[in-house]
């Protein structure tokens, strides 16, 4: 891949999509109409030239076809009338100059030559001074002598209103070429916000399937993807359901079985791999149903006493469960799916650090972050995130009362997302783990 040019510290070539296609679409027009207009300036200044030219030539030679038919007292009042803006006739020697001309004035004075024929031989001389000016010396049929003082002139003089239509122009490329690329890039920047934000669990508009056809084609493939992927989750549900459904009769019968036999270390042992076989089952249902948690409608809740309704569960039950600052409010929320993350995350604040303190605090951005504080020993901060992910246990051991299953904080974090909340975990100062929702 070719690296951007950088010239001092700057970057020549754009970073994104839409302003490299406006630099290469606006440089292509703009050279196009650069040549155009070149194409049309040499054309008009050829033209011009030849009509200049020959406009030169009869005038020249009509001029001094009257001047030598009038007589000598009369040429003097008709010197003026003669004149025009490039040339003007003057009796006498005129001024002496140097024989050599440039190559524009030569060409001019070969015309003039040319005009006037053998009859009327002229001298021509460059005349010194500010601008292009020569004189061409001859004598009439008298012999008098006439000077044609010629000042040569731009073929074409550019008009006052022409550079501000260049600029009008300009801006007209500048904005169609905008225009262009933002009707181009635009699709595509709608897509790329669609799978940043896909989900197809959510009630999200699906992506319009408007347009040219081949931006319908991506937005219809899109679609089918969108739709086979939420197909393809609510069978994984499903298929769980099924299992766990289909697992709990013969689990029930194992452990009717074993609890009717004689009491034993084996029976007391193969009862807890039953219960934790159970459990792993529930847990792993629930993991997969904690995608679906926008299957329930929200609705508004008091959170303060929300949050003092589950602390009294957890007291009555003889678990250190307290409640601190509380200062969230009325929210719309999902009360189910966020009972099942507070509750699994004070499960394992339980677990790990003995209590749980519960605190809500209302943002100045219109936030609430609900924390779950516990006073146990942290998590190292480079596994922080990966405790999120199912079946992590920073416990490696295979005993499931101080491991777990590994899915207790992987749910909440699926639930979080489900509700539109974010779910975080750091280490307090002092010791302790911290995890804080925030709810929008």
């Amino acid at each position: 891949m070719m690296a951007p040019a950088v010239l001092n510290g700057i970057r020549l070539w754009p970073r994104t999509l839409r302003a490299r296609l406006f630099v290469v679409l606006l440089a292509g027009l703009a050279i196009a109409h650069a040549m155009s207009f070149a194409v049309l300036f040499s054309e008009r200044y050829i033209a011009a030239r030849s009509v200049m030219f020959n406009t030169l030539e009869n005038d020249v030679a009509t001029s001094i076809a009257i001047l030598d038919r009038l007589p000598a007292a009369e040429r003097a009042a008709w010197l003026d009338q003669l004149g025009r803006g490039s040339y003007r006739f003057v009796l006498g020697e005129g001024t002496s100059g140097n024989p050599v001309l440039k190559a524009d004035d030569a060409e001019v004075a070969s015309r003039i030559q040319t005009a006037l024929g053998a009859k009327y031989p002229i001298e021509v001389q460059s005349i010194a001074g500010g601008g292009r000016r020569f004189q061409a010396h001859l004598r009439l049929s008298d012999g008098e002598p006439l000077t044609i003082d010629v000042t040569p002139r731009g073929v074409m003089p550019v008009a006052d209103w022409l550079p501000y239509v260049l600029i009008a122009q300009l801006c007209l490329l500048v904005l169609c070429s905008w225009l262009a690329m933002r009707q181009a890039i635009r699709p595509l920047a709608n897509l790329a916000r669609a799978v940043d934000t896909l989900d197809p669990n959510s009630n999200t508009p699906r992506l319009s399937e408007t347009g040219p056809r081949e931006v319908a084609y991506a937005a219809t493939a899109f679609n089918a993807m969108r739709d086979r992927i939420a197909q393809y989750l609510e069978e994984r549900v499903q298929i769980l359901a099924a299992i766990s459904h289909d697992l709990q009769t013969p689990i029930t019968r194992m452990k009717l079985r074993a609890e009717m036999a004689e009491e034993s270390v084996d029976r007391t042992k193969l009862i807890q791999d039953l219960d934790e076989v159970e459990r792993l089952v529930k847990e792993g249902v629930a993991y997969a149903r904690s995608a679906h948690g926008k299957d329930e409608i929200a609705s508004r809740i008091d959170l303060a006493s929300f949050i003092e309704s589950l602390a009294y569960d957890y007291q009555d039950t003889g678990k250190a469960v307290t409640v601190g600052e509380l200062g969230g409010g009325a929210i719309m929320t999902r009360p189910h799916a966020l009972r099942r993350i507070l509750t699994n995350l004070i499960d394992n604040a339980l677990k790990f650090g003995g209590s749980a303190e519960i605190e809500v605090q209302r943002r100045a951005d219109g936030t609430v972050l609900i924390g779950v504080l516990d006073g146990g020993p942290g998590i190292p901060e480079g596994q922080l995130e990966s405790v999120m992910k199912p079946f992590f246990r920073l416990e490696q051991s295979r005993n499931r009362d101080t491991g777990g299953t590994g899915l207790g904080l992987a749910i909440a974090q699926q639930l979080a997302i489900a509700i539109g909340a974010s779910l975080t975990l750091r280490n307090r100062e002092g010791g302790g783990l911290a995890a804080e929702i925030v709810l929008r």
